[in-house]
């Protein structure tokens, strides 16, 4: 058995969750319009472990989402995760949100689109076809009505910003999918699984979460 700890925190959902051998068997999870992250966090961590009926010298790696996302949502995940790794002595495994968030959506033609919100018109993206591979890598994107004009196969949206691209991208080859908002722990339970058979694992001293954009402080 191989019993792997996923951590996502990337947007204002807190996910947690327990695999074994990439099948889900625990689960805690909210999201809330003020980011929770900070108490939730290690409270769903104890109570996923507890309801995997398993303890933590049990756990064999430890799985985070790298980002791109909130700054302060991707540290309290990658801080939680990387003590998680030095006090039990286990393997850090790191995973694309966008990957994360892609898995959600099965379709058989076209193309899969994951979006984050990154203020203004401004999005995180990534396009996956229909076997769940990325054929067009991260980016900071703006979004304007010409956006994915090069696609006339179906495109399926999926992210915390669509809403407000809605209007923008009202196009007949378009779907909007109104109810996959945020990336969630329970779809990193393969994913992370894979990496782990791989040893695709991270260097605990030097890994920090994948911001994409630099921080930024105004006035």
């Amino acid at each position: 058995m191989a019993f792997i700890l996923n951590i996502e925190t990337a947007t204002k959902n807190c996910s947690v969750a327990v695999a074994d051998e990439g099948k889900t068997i625990a689960f805690k999870e909210t999201a809330t319009e003020n980011y929770s992250h900070a108490e939730k966090l290690h409270v769903f961590i104890a109570n996923a472990v507890q309801e995997a009926g398993i303890s933590f010298k049990d756990l064999s790696a430890v799985s985070v989402s790298q980002g791109p996302g909130s700054y302060t949502g991707l540290r309290i995940g990658v801080s939680a995760a990387k003590g998680l790794c030095f006090a039990l002595e286990i393997p850090l495994i790191a995973l694309d949100t966008l990957t994360i968030l892609s898995q959600q959506v099965t379709i058989t033609h076209g193309i899969v689109v994951p979006m984050l919100d990154a203020r203004r018109m401004e999005v995180y993206s990534a396009i996956f076809n229909p076997e769940k591979q990325m054929i067009r890598d991260v980016q900071a994107q703006i979004i304007t009505p010409e956006s994915f004009s090069e696609w006339n196969d179906p495109i399926y949206i999926l992210g915390d910003c669509q809403e407000k691209l809605q209007p923008m991208l009202d196009r007949p080859n378009v779907t909007f999918m109104h109810d996959l908002v945020f990336p969630s722990a329970r779809d990193m339970a393969k994913l992370g699984y894979d990496k782990f058979k791989k040893a695709a694992f991270e260097d605990l001293a030097y890994f920090e979460p994948y911001y994409l954009k630099d921080f930024m402080i105004s006035k």
